[in-house]
């Protein structure tokens, strides 16, 4: 693949920059521009967002007839890296988890009734949304088709949901959700996605689930549905056909979370470089001792291993490749040095890192969940293994 970016991409992607540097970092060091959730106060968020919008900085991958720019994965990719250089900067964008999968999946796969109804609010930055997934053990996880608890029930036009999900990211804001449910014990085609407003009656949030870290606007929930109905109107693609929405969805969900991840571990080597370039200990400057070059230099690397599987996914899936294999393999390298960049960062910073005058515990703290959301990391090996099972040394392909 050509790695050169069309003057379009480029041209957004250095504007997303300017944006990041002179209107978004300027407050991760005001503490009143944050909630009580260690994310972007919604004052300064709207703000923000309206300048973006402004700007037509907005939605990036939603079609123009939208509201967005219509861009494919690799636009995405340089530049969702651009807005998380700032720990406040893709929800600015509107393209922070979930809305940003959603959005993707419901303007790939709804009729256009839907869309109007369903999507065009999230893109347009008026309602937020969620998708309600996973749920508490013995109910689905990592094998939603297999284990799922939750059920829908047809009865007339409706449909009756009933059953638990939890870490439902978003869900204690969302006014949009998509959620999965069990219609039949077909072990392929036994799973069927719905459509619901928050103030439909027959569910509700049982609590917001603490969490080590910081956290996204609305939290991580768990929801208990009792009855909720749904006219099937609002079912969300073919009866059995769960599986394969949040198959579509998931695919390009889960290479954002990289190419977004990828943008906090250059951060953390930026402000590590800022701080050992002038900080002396014995008559030098820790940036001139080949121990902190050593760490630095293997940090960097890894993040440009990870810029490459990042974009090599990208390129694949705006092939039309489902890309499974080099999505998780991107996930697990990705999920793994952001961790070792802000570890990096933080040891090199020393105290400074480990406090409060850095966004460096921040990103130490969020960086955490980067190897078990979306699919836990060993989960993501066993895709690959069985890639490779089933191609052999083809799994190496060079494309054709």
């Amino acid at each position: 693949m050509d790695f050169t970016l069309p003057p379009e991409i480029d041209d957004t992607r250095r504007r997303i920059r300017a944006f990041v540097e002179a209107r978004i970092m300027p407050l991760e060091a005001d503490p009143a521009a944050y909630d009580a959730h260690e994310n972007i106060a919604a004052p300064q968020l709207e703000r923000l967002r309206a300048e973006a919008k402004a700007e037509g900085l907005w939605a990036l991958a939603m079609p123009p007839e939208r509201g967005g720019r219509g861009f494919g994965r690799i636009g995405m990719a340089a530049c969702y890296e651009e807005m998380n250089r700032s720990i406040f900067g893709p929800v600015v964008f509107n393209a922070a988890a979930p809305d940003d999968g959603n959005m993707f999946v419901l303007n790939a796969l709804a009729t256009e009734a839907q869309k109007e109804r369903w999507l065009q609010p999230i893109v347009d930055g008026t309602v937020r949304s969620a998708l309600a997934m996973t749920e508490p053990a013995p109910g689905g996880g990592s094998d939603p088709a297999g284990m799922m608890r939750t059920t829908a029930t047809r009865e007339g036009d409706r449909w009756v949901i009933r059953g638990r999900k939890w870490f439902i990211t978003g869900a204690g804001v969302a006014t949009h959700f998509i959620v999965v449910a069990r219609t039949s014990d077909d072990p392929r085609r036994g799973l069927t996605t719905f459509l619901f407003h928050k103030d439909q009656p027959g569910w509700r949030i049982v609590r917001r689930i603490p969490i080590m870290g910081p956290e996204e606007h609305g939290g991580h929930c768990e929801l208990e549905f009792d009855g909720l109905e749904i006219p099937d109107e609002d079912r969300f693609g073919e009866v059995g056909r769960g599986l394969k929405v949040v198959q579509v969805r998931l695919g390009t969900a889960r290479l954002t979370h990289t190419m977004r991840w990828l943008g906090l571990a250059k951060r953390c080597l930026e402000i590590a470089q800022d701080y050992v370039g002038e900080r002396e200990a014995f008559g030098q400057r820790l940036a001139d001792r080949e121990s902190v070059q050593l760490l630095m230099g293997e940090a960097a690397m890894q993040i440009d291993i990870g810029r490459l599987l990042t974009m090599h996914a990208a390129w694949k899936l705006d092939q039309g490749d489902f890309a499974r294999a080099e999505v998780s393999a991107a996930k697990i390298h990705v999920a793994d040095t952001l961790n070792a960049c802000a570890d990096t960062a933080i040891q090199l910073c020393g105290a400074r890192g480990y406090s409060k005058d850095t966004v460096l515990e921040w990103i130490y703290r969020y960086a955490r969940q980067a190897k078990l959301v979306d699919g836990a990391s060993e989960v993501h090996k066993m895709v690959i293994a069985n890639a490779f099972r089933r191609d052999g040394v083809d799994h190496w392909s060079w494309g054709v």
